[in-house]
């Protein structure tokens, strides 16, 4: 049987792995970061009309520009944005495909704060582009200073921040986020999958654009929205920047259903987030159930709860999973990540975790 080692795969994919996450038909499905919460059915039943409407006229090609989504965008996030400020695409990893397809590439480099989101790297090998990862401070914080001072030393094309953070949940102050712009000689990225988590009244970095023509902000429909099978990314930043993605981006790549399902889920952009409140609620419960046990969670902005004190990950992992519980070994020794689900769900895991204790 013919291997990837037959192949003449590019030197720099060899050894490598794929991104993944165990996908188990469990009852408590707490490992991915998804929403759990599913999608109200009367909203359900408008994405189901809508994208019913568009199939009509799939014998055409969709709007390359996808202008109305991109409308729609822009009135969801406010700050005076238009749609000349916004792009969208296949989910925020494709969006983040583009922005290294039109900045990074060989010769080039990708700068982030470890541990974050394992696809950045995965990312930038796909582009040529050279991987930077440098260490987070204490706890996984980060302070404008330090940010400030390894840009600075390694002169990245494109700075990447992860805010909240992925996978350890934690937040970014806006006086970080200015001071990493401007220690950056070109563009920065402000990856806010995670954003509508945060604490009611926390700053987005949308707030500092203005005047800031290297910024990009990067949201998804996967996490609050529970769009996470739609695959619907999004960006916003200065039309210059959609400009440039223009150049990169596959010819009509949002599909004329795609388009529909998510101006649909939109227009219902009030409900689709009224959950949002009870997970930030799961959210402290199971922090607070962790401390309890003798864990250390730590600060999250997100939906979810990163915690260390774990002493064998893959012993809690097997037997959380024995229990049909699924949360995430991130290869972290002593730390654990958990996704804050239905109150049920929290509590199968809260119970779970505090018989393994006994």
């Amino acid at each position: 049987m013919t291997s990837l080692d037959d192949l003449p795969l590019r030197a720099d994919l060899r050894g490598r792995s794929p991104y993944g996450a165990p996908q188990e038909p469990v009852p408590v499905a707490l490992n991915v970061n998804e929403n759990t919460h599913g999608i109200p059915e009367d909203v359900a039943h408008d994405i189901v009309r809508s994208v019913a409407a568009s199939i009509i006229g799939l014998n055409r090609y969709p709007d390359r520009e996808f202008t109305e989504l991109r409308r729609d965008f822009a009135a969801y996030l406010g700050s005076d944005l238009t749609e000349q400020n916004i792009w969208a695409a296949n989910g925020s990893n494709e969006i983040l495909q583009q922005i290294l397809q039109a900045f990074g590439g060989p010769g080039r480099s990708l700068l982030g704060f470890a541990p974050t989101y394992s696809m950045y790297p995965l990312l930038a090998s796909g582009t040529g582009t050279r991987w930077i990862a440098r260490d987070r401070q204490a706890d996984f914080e980060l302070a404008p200073e330090y940010v400030a001072s390894v840009i600075a030393e390694e002169k990245p094309d494109v700075v990447v921040l992860c805010a909240p953070n992925n996978p350890t949940g934690t937040p970014l102050d806006l006086e970080t986020i200015s001071a990493a712009y401007d220690a950056a000689p070109g563009i920065v990225i402000v990856d806010e999958a995670y954003a509508e988590f945060s604490e009611p009244g926390e700053p987005s970095a949308l707030e500092l654009l203005d005047g800031r023509p290297r910024l990009i902000v990067s949201r998804t429909m996967s996490k609050a929205f529970a769009f996470a099978g739609a695959r619907v990314g999004y960006l916003a930043a200065d039309p210059a920047i959609t400009d440039a993605l223009r150049l990169v981006r596959l010819p009509y790549h949002l599909s004329a259903l795609t388009q529909a399902a998510a101006r649909a889920a939109l227009r219902h952009a009030d409900e689709m987030l009224a959950v949002v409140d009870d997970i930030r609620g799961q959210r402290k419960r199971i922090a607070n159930g962790l401390a309890d046990l003798g864990y250390t969670p730590y600060r999250s902005g997100s939906n979810f709860v990163f915690f260390g004190g774990v002493v064998d990950t893959a012993s809690v992992f097997r037997q959380l999973f024995e229990r049909g519980i699924l949360i995430r070994d991130i290869g972290i020794p002593g730390h654990m990540r958990v996704t804050a689900g239905t109150e049920t769900e929290t509590t199968a895991f809260l119970e779970a975790m505090s018989a393994l204790r006994s």
